[in-house]
């Protein structure tokens, strides 16, 4: 493609235009659009919206397993085999602790995970109470994710303080039958609209890579703008066994890195965090994803292990990127630095290997 075609993306996304589908699925597909040029457009936006800073979020996955849903790609699922460990709601003294180990990461964002279908008015007086508690102890955003909820719910938590309430649409409101069957798209929108007539600021993203379609990824991140949400999570789909949802398409680094600029040039003033999957199906160019994406989690996801957080944070200081955190980051407690181990000189057997 011309310079004009990468110059023209950032115009227009710049002027609060909507990228045509056309353009969209050129972005994804065509070998005519170079990454390098689009990964710069969509590092435009960014940098127009974010300058060089990088959010770190940390989750909390604070009641795990016996999930009555059956999203397909979820090992909590009630139709998952997958072996994992179930509790309950941990203690508030345990996830205040986390809380405080989250803030001294320097993560921006305390993210509280639940699973289940959505909370009893019973169980929102109770997260309410603990919203409030973190809030009164440490200045960090805290974002909740607890399934289904209606308006009145979500006025409880905004009183008590939550920063943001999340809640995926996952994939197109056509695909949605293809991953799961106990509740609709339809279902998750209505919480989302639920939580903003509450006066919450939403998070809703994507998984990639579950069978969909380039045009149901489209969809999806232009439905995210019409909803205006103020942070969009780009996770890539993570086969783990027992799942009723297997690898079904094979994700690129190349591709990866179309969709979040596609979803950055479609959502140019959006938080575009890049989530689950970036380790697995990144690889070598996960560092790549900071130009379009101006946030990530450390510590892993809900069930799945990430990248160690030293080393996380050590590619972002590499690549030029700051971390904004909602203290003095000269006072975080000191992450070690990836080792530098000592260069090995090759022993003669390599230098001179037998060849037979």
């Amino acid at each position: 493609m011309k310079p004009t075609y990468y110059s023209e993306l950032v115009s227009t996304s710049l002027d609060g235009k909507l990228i045509s589908d056309t353009f969209c699925e050129e972005i994804l597909s065509s070998s005519e659009v170079e990454l390098l040029p689009l990964l710069d457009a969509a590092y435009q936006i960014r940098k127009t919206y974010f300058q060089n800073t990088v959010q770190l979020h940390i989750l909390n996955n604070a009641q795990n397993g016996k999930c009555p849903e059956d999203c397909f790609y979820c090992v909590q699922a009630k139709s998952a085999t997958t072996d994992i460990d179930t509790y309950s709601l941990k203690p508030m003294s345990e996830i205040l602790a986390e809380a405080k180990r989250a803030y001294q990461s320097g993560a921006y964002r305390y993210c509280i995970v639940m699973s289940g279908r959505g909370p009893t008015p019973k169980r929102v007086a109770q997260l309410a109470n603990l919203i409030e508690a973190v809030k009164s102890k440490y200045p960090i955003e805290v974002c909740l994710s607890v399934g289904l909820i209606d308006e009145p719910a979500a006025r409880t938590l905004k009183a008590a303080g939550l920063d943001r309430l999340n809640h995926n649409l996952n994939t197109s409101e056509s695909h949605y039958p293809m991953i799961c069957s106990t509740h609709t798209y339809q279902d998750r929108m209505d919480t989302l609209i639920a939580a903003q007539a509450a006066g919450l600021a939403c998070c809703s993203g994507v998984i990639v890579g579950m069978g969909e379609e380039n045009a149901d990824l489209i969809r999806v991140a232009k439905e995210l703008r019409k909803l205006e949400v103020a942070s969009i999570p780009v996770n890539f789909f993570l086969p783990i066994d027992g799942t009723q949802l297997k690898e079904t398409s094979s994700l690129t680094p190349d591709y990866c890195l179309r969709v979040l600029c596609l979803f950055r040039l479609v959502n140019p003033s959006a938080e575009i965090r890049v989530a689950a999957g970036r380790e697995h199906h990144l690889r070598g160019m996960e560092v790549m994803s900071l130009y379009p994406a101006n946030s990530m989690f450390i510590d892993g996801y809900l069930n799945a292990m990430g990248k160690e957080s030293a080393r996380t944070l050590q590619m972002i200081e590499d690549a030029g990127f700051t971390i904004e955190t909602n203290g003095d980051i000269s006072e975080l407690s000191p992450q070690p630095q990836v080792e530098k181990g000592k260069v090995l000189l090759k022993e003669l057997e390599v230098l001179r290997p037998r060849m037979e």
